[in-house]
């Protein structure tokens, strides 16, 4: 009898032809039906044969179809005819649970039409699969809903709402866009959403809207990277400004100087301090608009309380020069019409702006996997094995209660053998797709 290279006990095999690309493994089923399924009456009867084709996981890099030898069964006491069911094959594809389950795992990894040409099917099909392996992992993996909620913005072919749990470092979910709506019923629909304390975003709108209509009692947390580079920004419109009056070698010195001016003051070497001296002294404008970029950051590292913090905020807004205002109207008006939330980072400093990262290494992924949905980039986020960050559930060791006779005996007896000696005092958790992890597999071309 040859031997099973299936290793599926369910079935005898009966040959084993081989060819360059394809193993063709002739079976049947190792045990016959004793009951009809209908009346469950043991009277049953040969009724024709038939051979089905299942398709299994590759062995030894080659494409694996099975064929079946399935009989059919007519029950003689309530006349229905039926065909030997096939075990540990997918009710709804001619092909094994394990391949169904192998192809939903590595589509999160592998580009769909890679999979179908390992074992030989069509690209529609193993789209189906992923798209019901997700489906699946939609209703059974559970995300602890953040205590510090982030919500920002990402690329993801365009502008998409990523949640993260800011204490985890971890992606919660990704929403198809960025609209009051579709955060209002993400967040409506959150198990516990009760529990969240704050929520740091960016200056969007809708967010805001979405957060104060569902979650009242969460404090919002403008994300201070986000106010900071409006900062930056404003150096750039200056810089920008002076293009038309510089001759064509000093546009271009200036563009390539344009990294000093964005960077922090103390960061610079000695030889950016005289090339940022040298613009300064020349251009009055762009030499104010550095200054004040390096005075607005300094709102921010003095810290202290929220009203010390408004007091510099207020300091910092008189010493604006009508030269540069123009420039800088655009975070005043921010720091306006925000101020309680961008004014509550210092009674609560939480941030996401690790999210921001995840920017660059999705366009890596998109440019990687062209024609991938936005469903499908999703997914290889937030469900790749081995990306998400779990807890183990946790035990106690649980005190025996005195006892007496042979119900003590009985007792012991049973805690000796490990059983009913421990109790789960926190079960175990899944805090969603670690971004650190993300960021290495993407890096080295896993994901």
């Amino acid at each position: 009898m040859p031997v099973n290279i299936l290793n599926l006990p369910a079935y005898k095999i009966l040959r084993v032809e081989e060819t360059e690309h394809d193993y063709h493994i002739r079976t049947e089923l190792a045990q016959s039906p004793t009951r009809c399924p209908a009346c469950g009456h043991a009277r049953l009867q040969r009724y024709g044969r038939n051979e089905q084709v299942v398709r299994d996981l590759s062995i030894h890099g080659k494409r694996v179809g099975i064929y079946v030898d399935t009989q059919r069964w007519r029950c003689q006491a309530c006349g229905k005819t039926f065909m030997e069911p096939l075990p540990a094959v997918n009710a709804k594809r001619e092909m094994t649970d394990r391949l169904v389950a192998w192809i939903g795992q590595q589509s999160l990894r592998r580009t769909f039409t890679s999979i179908a040409e390992d074992i030989g099917l069509d690209e529609k099909t193993v789209r189906n699969i992923f798209r019901d392996y997700v489906n699946e992992m939609e209703e059974t993996v559970r995300f602890e809903t953040p205590a510090w909620m982030g919500i920002d913005e990402i690329h993801l072919i365009r502008p998409r709402c990523v949640i993260s749990n800011i204490r985890s470092n971890t992606v919660v979910n990704l929403l198809p866009n960025r609209n009051k709506d579709t955060v209002v019923h993400y967040l409506s629909h959150l198990d516990g959403r009760h529990q969240v304390q704050t929520v740091a975003m960016d200056m969007w709108t809708p967010y805001r809207e979405a957060v104060q209509s569902v979650m009242p009692d969460a404090r919002i947390v403008i994300d201070k990277f986000h106010v900071v580079r409006m900062a930056n920004d404003a150096v750039e419109k200056v810089r920008k400004s002076l293009r038309e009056s510089l001759t064509p070698k000093q546009r271009r010195g200036l563009m390539h100087d344009r990294f000093v001016l964005l960077k922090r003051e103390r960061d610079l070497n000695d030889k950016e301090r005289l090339l940022l001296s040298g613009w300064a002294a020349n251009y009055s404008e762009l030499g104010e608009a550095y200054r004040l970029k390096e005075a607005f950051y300094g709102v921010y590292e003095g810290m202290g309380t929220l009203d010390q913090a408004l007091a510099r905020y207020s300091a910092w807004h008189r010493s604006v020069s009508p030269e540069v205002r123009d420039a800088f109207a655009d975070l005043i008006r921010a720091f306006t019409n925000w101020q309680p939330q961008i004014l509550a980072y210092f009674e609560h400093p939480v941030t996401n702006a690790y999210t921001e990262s995840l920017n660059s290494l999705i366009r890596v992924m998109n440019r990687l996997g062209r024609g991938y949905s936005f469903e499908a980039l999703r997914a290889k986020i937030l469900f790749t094995e081995g990306v998400q960050r779990k807890t183990q559930p946790k035990f106690r060791r649980r005190e025996a209660e005195p006892s007496f006779g042979y119900a003590a005996f009985e007792m012991v007896g049973r805690t000796s053998f490990g059983q009913d000696q421990h109790e789960m005092v926190e079960a175990a958790k899944n805090y969603g797709a670690d971004i650190s992890t993300l960021t290495r597999l993407i890096e080295e071309g896993k994901l």
